[in-house]
Order: C-alpha cells, then sequence, then structure tokens
C-alpha cells in the first residue's frame, strides 16, 4: 500500500457570485487538469445573512453536474422542468445538467442565521454532455453513516466506501464524495483508488495528511534533509491535492479534524469552459450561448 502524497495545499479564497452572495472557492475557473474529473468547489459557508440572502437567481448550465451539500440553513431551488424544494442540514442534491436547464438557488439561513455548505461542480463526458437533465435530491436520513470503534465518522454521499453504499447513483464520473471526522489526535488512514484524482477540503479542525509511506527518516549526514518532505498541516478552509496512491493518511489536531473527501476517475477530455457551460470545444460554447439568446437553449425530452 502507498500513501498519497500531497502534491499542493490551496487556501480557499473569497469570491462573490450570483447577485452577491460571499463565499470562498477552493479551485475553479482555471486549468482542470489536476482536478479532473471536478471543475470547482465552492465552499458557501456564511454566518452574515445579507452576504448570502441574495442567492443565485436564474441561470443556465449545461454539460456538467452540480452536486449541493448543505450542513445548516436551506437553500430553496426552482427549475426549468418545473422542480421546485428545498435541500436542508444534511441534505445533498445532485443535478445533471445535461443538455440544459435553468435554475435558480436561493440560501436561507437556520434560526441563527447560519447558511453553510458546498457545490461542487463535476464534468459530464462528451458522450453524455446533452443528455436529458434530472435531480436526485438525498435527505439527510438516507445517508448512510459509518462509525469506527477510534471515533472516525463517515458519511457516504456517494460511491462506496468501507462496504457501505451512498444513494446517489449512475453520476458519469464514478465519484466517491465522503463527509470524514477524525477524532482529536488520532491518526487515520483511508483507502483511495490508485486510478483516481483526489482531493480533500478541510472545513473543521486541523490535522496534516502524511506525505510518506514510511515514518520521517531522521536526518544524519547520509540523508539530505531536503529530499524528506515532512506532513502539512492543514486548518479550516484548506484545500489538498493529493498526488497518486492507494491511501490517504490523517493525522488529526487537538480538535480533531472534519474534512471533505472526493475522488473521481479522469475524463481526460478537451475542456471549453465559461461561466456554467462546459463543452469540449469552442464551437459548441459558442452554440450553447447562441441557442441561449434565441430561446432555444432547452432541448425537449
Amino acid at each position: 500500500m502507498s500513501i498519497r502524497p500531497v502534491k499542493r495545499l490551496i487556501q480557499s479564497k473569497p469570491t462573490l457570485e450570483g447577485a452577491g452572495v460571499h463565499l470562498r472557492r477552493a479551485f475553479g475557473f482555471g486549468n482542470t487538469k489536476e482536478t479532473d474529473p471536478f471543475l470547482l468547489l465552492d465552499d458557501f459557508r456564511n454566518d452574515v445573512p445579507e452576504d448570502y440572502l441574495a442567492g443565485f437567481p436564474w441561470h443556465p448550465h449545461r454539460g456538467i453536474e452540480t452536486i449541493t451539500y448543505v450542513l445548516a440553513g436551506t437553500v430553496e431551488h426552482g427549475d426549468s422542468m418545473g422542480n421546485r424544494g428545498a435541500i436542508a442540514a444534511g441534505d445533498v442534491q445532485w443535478m445533471t445538467a445535461g443538455s440544459g436547464i435553468i435554475h435558480q438557488e436561493m440560501p436561507k439561513g437556520d434560526q441563527s442565521g447560519r447558511m453553510h455548505g458546498f457545490q461542487l461542480w463535476a464534468n459530464l463526458p462528451a458522450s453524455l454532455k446533452m443528455t436529458a437533465p434530472r435531480y436526485q435530491e438525498v435527505k439527510t436520513l438516507d445517508i448512510p453513516e459509518i462509525k469506527d470503534d477510534d471515533g472516525t465518522h463517515v458519511r457516504v454521499v456517494c460511491g462506496s466506501f468501507w462496504g457501505k453504499k451512498g444513494p446517489v447513483d449512475g453520476i458519469a464520473a464514478d465519484p466517491i464524495y465522503l463527509d470524514v471526522s477524525v477524532a482529536p489526535g488520532r491518526k487515520k488512514t483511508l483507502p483511495v483508488e490508485t486510478t483516481r484524482h483526489a482531493f480533500a477540503y478541510v472545513f473543521g479542525g486541523s490535522g496534516k495528511f502524511c506525505n510518506a509511506s514510511s515514518p520521517l527518516a531522521v536526518p544524519t549526514e547520509a540523508v539530505k534533509w531536503l529530499d524528506t518532505t515532512p506532513p502539512v498541516e492543514a486548518d479550516n478552509r484548506s484545500l489538498i491535492l493529493f498526488d497518486r496512491g492507494d491511501e490517504v493518511s490523517v493525522q488529526a489536531g487537538d480538535d480533531g479534524i472534519r474534512f471533505l473527501l472526493v475522488s473521481g476517475k479522469p475524463l481526460q477530455e478537451p475542456v471549453a469552459w465559461y461561466g456554467p457551460i462546459v463543452m469540449n470545444t469552442q464551437e459548441q460554447l459558442q452554440q450553447a450561448f447562441k441557442e441561449l439568446e434565441q430561446g432555444k437553449f432547452l432541448k425537449k425530452s
């Protein structure tokens, strides 16, 4: 077994989106090679209602899937197919935009004014870009939870992990999406298939994601210290991109650590991207915006 080295540690950046929602962006709107098949991860945790209530009014999507995971508060949503509803604390909505959908998402805080959650964008392969749109809405009680003897707690949003299978299925990128909590001071090793791209996003506590499959060597004259990379400290709102391997190893800090652990099979296809529309070529992208202008964006199933 080989522990995945940490390729890069990135602090999420303050960003304004929608009609003026203050959020943090872990990655997105850049080179997608390292995160393929994932395109964007937004952390919209906010305790100030005026910084999120303007929400994300009507906007189009094509060629991707959006995954909204709510921790506190609710997100009210509606779309061009006539769907209406609310994603509450602990719930997940997985939307396959496919050939095109126009929708809106309006965050509402809880009684304390908190609105906490994440939105992840997953790319669709060329063969499914123009598939029919669909939703998968999952309530918190339907998400499997695993508790290990050492206090490790895992919610399996999507994919299979430790013998449990998440309720979201039929996703092109075949992702595994986990919400992991490790108890204070504990070290935990979690399996991740070698063929996948993987990242962690820390949103509670802190810890170290180890870089080597064996303990670090004590430097002597025969060992160059620069050849021995120490573990990386990761605190709240940190994105950790992993290199190849089949395990992720984390050492929780004094307050424990909670993070998303997400992996998926790379599509390795060209990406032509502008805003919420993601195609394979510039010609396809231009066609999508032309159809939007002409009122032909939505396809009849």
